[in-house]
Parts: structure tokens; sequence; C-alpha cells
């Protein structure tokens, strides 16, 4: 079919809900490759901009190819849905597939193969269809019609995608669901334009859409199969609960007394050493203030914090501020989870507070004489900010002058610039800083910094507490750094210098 034999109001109105939905499912393939790269690689300020750059360059090769069809556009057009669907509907699969079999392969063959077949194939759509929708007189018009429901339609899968898609179905069935509405898309211009379609094309393509339409409809009844395949893939132990939330992706693994709880594919505690890391985080900084009676927690969804800080009969009141009320709830409510914190979060004394923790600083008022920080690694910029020189500064003044406050600091041995730049940016944001680091088996050498508004007094411990680790020794031992971990000079990590995620980069690339 050629432009000028132009459409049928019906036909002209169907193409345009096509338009519609074609739009959303380009925008949705996107945000999964992006998406499961951030997962799997992390830095997801680099995946983000890889991948909406590299998807824009084929969308624009994509174009450029749509001036060699210079007739059959209906035909091209039915051809180009089908393969978008199979190949957007395969995307987070095959690219689950590779990074488990062969990681090395992900980042330069497979996610940039994907992409550009994806890219490709929506960027022959928008010229194909208004090539198909307009009239010789009125291209301008069908042009805006097409462009203002493509825009509509990228509107509409971005802010389906992190609110209804990902938290619900997850990447892989997710982008399965995109390329079944890419074939129905297919399937029913094919019906609508049918009597326009020489033989043996539409006996050809309708082979065609009703296998592509087999393989979405079995990929999204088995993608939750092929998830928990991958996934366990990239895991030593047993996975025993996977779960998506909009901020992240939570799994909890088991081998046999060993529980241990990932973060997007990082690990965050394992049941075996976890108090090694929480008794350093937590009574170093009790020592540090003068009074307990109200302690902030920025992070520490797992409740494990609030054990050792209800130890203390003088806190009377715990608020805990984690973003994602998923890992708090689970925290409270899995046995696995429950047994690691001991029902700490079901404490009357503890409060839950779902928000950001900079937020919340921002809109909070109150002052704690304790504040501890226990939030994962600045592995991006979005995590940078609560490591940054206006985050210290904007705690300080929730602080009390005699109080303390406390964050983990990543690793002084394996990214040991990474842990100064944090230890740096407190002392440069009016605190006097203290680094602590020890031994936890799971996690490697680990640090934490102390910040104090005063001059803190001698670090102690309170030795009628009940601790498993922490002794006046180990005490003394971790404020020790040995030469090949001793301080270093950074630049100061700041929100619109980042410098702390590409130190904390550089430093894990050398070991990985």
């Amino acid at each position: 079919m050629s432009a000028a034999v132009g459409v049928t109001p019906r036909e002209r109105a169907t193409l345009l809900v096509s338009v519609l939905i074609i739009s959303i499912c380009a925008l949705v393939y996107e945000l999964i490759i992006a998406t499961l790269s951030s997962y799997l690689l992390g830095d997801s300020v680099t995946q983000f901009s890889f991948t909406i750059g590299f998807f824009l360059f084929a969308m624009g090769i994509g174009a450029l190819l749509s001036r060699r069809i210079q007739s059959a556009e209906v035909r091209w057009f039915i051809v180009v849905e089908i393969l978008t669907g199979i190949f957007g509907g395969v995307s987070a699969w095959l690219l689950y597939a590779v990074f488990t079999l062969d990681e090395e392969s992900y980042y330069y063959l497979t996610m940039f193969s994907v992409t550009l077949a994806v890219g490709i194939c929506i960027g022959l759509e928008i010229p194909l269809l208004t090539r198909i929708v307009a009239h010789r007189a009125d291209l301008s018009k069908a042009l805006a019609d097409i462009l203002s429901l493509d825009y509509l339609g990228a509107l509409i899968g971005s802010l389906a995608f992190p609110v209804i898609l990902l938290p619900l179905l997850g990447v892989t069935q997710t982008a399965f669901i995109m390329g079944l509405l890419n074939v129905l898309v297919a399937g029913l211009c094919l019906n609508l334009f049918r009597a326009r379609i020489m033989p043996p094309w539409d006996r050809r393509l309708t082979a065609a859409w009703v296998a592509a339409l087999l393989l979405m409809i079995g990929g999204t009844l088995l993608s939750t199969d092929f998830v928990r395949f991958f996934e366990q893939q990239l895991y030593s132990d047993v996975i025993i609960l996977r779960q998506q939330t909009p901020y992240q992706r939570i799994v909890i693994t088991r081998n046999n007394e060993d529980v241990r709880l990932f973060l997007d594919g990082n690990l965050q505690l394992s049941s075996r050493d976890e108090y090694r890391y929480h008794e350093l985080l937590v009574h170093p900084v009790m020592s540090a203030a003068r009074s307990h009676e109200t302690v902030l927690v920025l992070g520490g969804g797992d409740g494990a914090a609030a054990r050792e800080l209800l130890k203390y009969d003088d806190v009377q009141r715990i608020i805990i501020v984690d973003l994602d009320p998923e890992v708090t709830t689970l925290a409270r409510t899995h046995p696995l989870l429950r047994e690691i914190n001991g029902g700490s979060l079901d404490d009357p004394r503890v409060t839950i507070v779902n928000m950001d923790a900079y937020r919340y600083l921002e809109e909070s008022s109150d002052v704690y004489p304790v504040v501890i920080i226990d939030l994962p690694d600045p592995n991006n910029e979005s995590l940078s900010k609560l490591y940054s020189q206006q985050f210290y500064r904007l705690l300080r003044q929730h602080i009390t002058p005699d109080g303390a406050f406390v964050t983990q600091a990543t690793s002084p041995y394996f990214v040991r610039e990474a842990f100064w730049t944090i230890a740096n940016t407190i002392a440069a944001s009016d605190f006097y800083m203290l680094p602590l680091h020890t031994y936890v088996p799971s996690f490697g050498e680990w640090g934490f910094v102390i910040g104090t508004p005063q001059r803190p007094p001698p670090l102690s411990v309170d030795e009628s507490l009940s601790l498993r680790y922490l002794t006046p020794g180990v005490l003394a031992a971790s404020l020790t750094f040995d030469p090949d971990i001793a301080r270093i000079d950074t630049e100061i990590n700041t929100l619109d210098n980042a410098v702390l995620v590409q130190a904390y980069q550089r430093g894990w690339l050398q070991w990985d």
C-alpha cells in the first residue's frame, strides 16, 4: 500500500491507537534494559546514560532505513511490529541468560546488540506509520497527531514502569507483556489491512504473527521460572525469597545457618557475622555521645542496629528512617530476619518512617544526641548525595552539641580512596572525624566514621552489655590503620561533584 491510496477514518483511528501502544512499549523497553543493567552491573547513571544514548542512536538508524521502503508500507509495518515484539519481549530474558553464562560479553556485545535491534525497529515505526496515515495533502496534521500520541505514550510508559509494572511483574515478565502488545498491534493491522496485502505475504505474515504470539504468551507464563533459574545462578546459596519493589530488588539466600540479605545484588548482611559489623557501628558512637534518649537511624531497615540500641536502658526512642517499606516489613515479619534482629522493630520504643533520609532531615526540626547512618554503599549518584558535604552539614543541624553520629563508610582496604573521601568530607563539614575499621568475614575489611560537633571523649565499650565481638581490645585495634589503609588526601564529595562514586568504582574495578 502506498501513501497515495490513503486510509479510511476507521483505519486511521486504529493506527493512531497503535501509535500510543507502541510508544508505551518503546519507552518501557528502554527502561527495562537500563534497569536490568543497573541491577546486574551497578552504576545506574552510567547504565541509563549508555542505554538512552545508544537507543536513540539506533532509532536514528531505523529512521534512515525507512527511506529504503518505497512501497507496501503496511506490510513492512506489520513485519517491524512482529520483530519489535520478539526482540523487545525476549530482551530481559536474553540479558539475564548472557550475564549468568558469560558476564564478560554482556556489556560489550549483548546489551548493545539488543538495544540496537529494538531501537532500529522502533525507529522504523513512526516514519512508516506517518506515511500510512497521511494523505498527500495533510502530512503536517498526520505527523502532529502521531508525534503527540507518541509523546503521550512515552509519558504513560515512564509512569507505569516504576509504579505498576516493575513492582508487580518484574523486568522479565514486563518485557514479554510489552512484546505481546507489539505483536497484538501487528495482528490488529494484519486483520484490518488484509485485503490490501498481496499473496503470498498475507499467509507468511499470518504464520509469523501466530509464532510470535505463542512465543510472547509462553514467555509471559514462564517468565517467573526464567527469573528464578537465572537469578539463582547469580548467588552461591539457595534463594528463599525474591521481591521487586519500586526502589530495589530484594533477595534473601540461605546456606544452612547462614542467611544473607541482598539489595540490588549487593550483600547487606550475613547472619554468621553481622554482629561484628553492627556492634562496631553502634557501640563506639554511643560512648561518644553524652546522652542516648533518642536515637535516629538512617537506613538500618533490617533492624539489626535497632537490636543493638535496645541493649541500652536509657534509650527511650529509636526512629528508623528507611526508604523502602518492603524492607522494614520483611524485617518485621520474615521469621529468619526476625531471628537476626530479635524482633527489634516491634519494640514500642521503635518508630519506623519510610522516606528518603535526605528529605527527612530537610523536613524535620528535631535534634538528636545520636545518629546512626547504615545506608548502602555509594555506588551511584543517588546514594552519593547521602555521603556529601551538603548532607553532613544538614545533619549537623540535627545533632546536639554533645552528640555524635556514625556512618558505615565502605572498605578502607578494597576501596581506600572512597573510604577516605567519606572521612575527609565529614572533616570538611565542621565535624571532628574519627575513623574505625574491623574485619567482617562476609565483607572483608570494613570501615566506619564517627563525627562529633565537639572534640569527642575517648571511645569505650560498656562491658555490662551483652556483646559477642566488641571488647576494649578490639575497639583499640579498630582505631589503628596500617600503612596500606592509612589516611590519604582526597577531594571532597559534594552534590555537584560526586567524586565519591568514581572513587568507589575505581576501587572495586581493580579487584574485579
